[in-house]
């Protein structure tokens, strides 16, 4: 099926979780496509470093803006803006205008079928949802061809809330390629840290958004030991306060942010144990390398973190936004090495089991193909 133009409208193609498994599958496509990829944050496209740079992207930049009041001129234009294309997918709330758009012009303009993914949500809505939102969604995914989502919490509001049909539907959880994981990496293999003997690393992989609450990962860090060091890898807006608060706490000389790891399998080994600190999560594709790197994992109880984990490390999954239980189960873990080998290794066999790239890039296969009406994609 050679020749086929896909448009990607995301809400950030910063480096973050979804945007680098759209990366990621858009490599695994291969070069018989062109790929248009959108941005509804202005200039927020470092995902693009990576993808193959033998395949055909582009980031128009005459593209409308996916930000705005929803008019029904604005609108057009966005469906205008959808035309030449083979198949239009889309990304969280940020991408919602383009879905309505999609929706009130796709018979009037003949365009192409639409494929919604929804990852999970914002600081915004982490507490709750917004009523007018959902109300915008269940009319605007009305003509969409499919609504991917990666958890079974988002699988149920897709349906219960949005009032999804069970036909659009389809739960594809995030997978990594777990064997590339299982290398132990150089300790200098990541920028401005090179990882000294005799320490020991708490690790994260973030977006540095709001969000990810991780001066909250600081806090609940400071009580370690001094051979422990935290290494939170990932670029975005948050960095300044992730340095403010290590500074406050006088831990500047033992937390890094050593930026962007295009590769994570080359850097995550050098880990010892991982944490997340969330207010809000669906289905972490970077817990999954964690597991897949055989590392045990204290993080809130949301989304489907506490699912996703093997039975032996769920215990140190601590109550959503309890800054004091997080530090306990980060304690518990780092305090017992013979405890932090058992439990990533039960993660690891369950990761390799459950959550391998292959079968997810098979689902996404078959989901795609199954828009455009045939039997194979790409």
């Amino acid at each position: 099926m050679p020749g086929l133009r896909l448009l990607h409208l995301h809400s950030s193609f910063q480096a973050g979780g979804k945007e680098l498994r759209a990366a990621r599958l858009i490599n695994a496509f291969g070069r018989g496509m062109s790929h248009a990829i959108v941005s509804a944050e202005a200039g927020a496209l470092g995902a693009g470093a990576a993808i193959d740079r033998r395949i055909d992207v582009s980031f128009p930049e005459d593209f409308p803006s996916l930000v705005g009041r929803p008019t029904p001129r604005r609108l057009q234009r966005l469906a205008q803006a959808m035309q030449g294309y083979d198949l239009i997918l889309s990304y969280n709330w940020g991408a919602m205008d383009a879905v309505m758009a999609h929706t009130v012009f796709a018979t009037a303009l003949r365009l192409p079928p639409l494929v919604h993914h929804e990852d999970g949500f914002n600081t915004d809505e982490a507490d709750g949802l917004k009523t007018s939102r959902n109300w915008y969604r269940r009319v605007a995914l009305g003509r969409a061809a499919a609504l991917i989502v990666p958890s079974q919490g988002l699988e149920r509001i897709a349906r219960e809330v949005w009032h999804q049909p069970a036909a659009r539907v389809r739960r594809i959880p995030n997978g990594v390629p777990t064997k590339s994981y299982g290398r132990k990496p150089r300790p200098d293999a990541l920028p401005r840290v090179v990882k000294r003997p005799g320490e020991l690393w708490l690790g994260t992989l973030a977006g540095l958004r709001p969000v990810k609450n991780l001066p909250r990962l600081v806090r609940a860090f400071a009580a370690l030991p001094e051979p422990w060091q935290l290494v939170i890898l990932g670029d975005g807006p948050e960095r300044v306060r992730i340095r403010d608060e290590a500074l406050r706490l006088e831990l500047g000389h033992r937390v890094h942010t050593p930026g962007f790891v295009a590769d994570p399998a080359e850097a995550i080994g050098l880990f010892d144990l991982f944490a997340l600190s969330s207010d809000s999560e669906q289905f972490p594709i970077a817990m999954v390398e964690a597991m897949a790197a055989g590392l045990a994992v204290a993080a809130p109880d949301v989304g489907d973190v506490r699912a996703m984990l093997a039975p032996e490390n769920q215990p140190y999954v601590a109550a959503p936004g309890d800054e004091q239980d997080l530090a306990t189960a980060l304690a518990a873990l780092a305090g017992d090495p013979a405890l932090r080998r058992s439990v990533g290794a039960a993660n690891r066999v369950k990761a390799r089991a459950e959550f391998d790239e292959a079968g997810m890039i098979a689902a996404y296969r078959r989901t795609y193909g199954e828009a455009l009406g045939r039997a194979e994609f790409p």
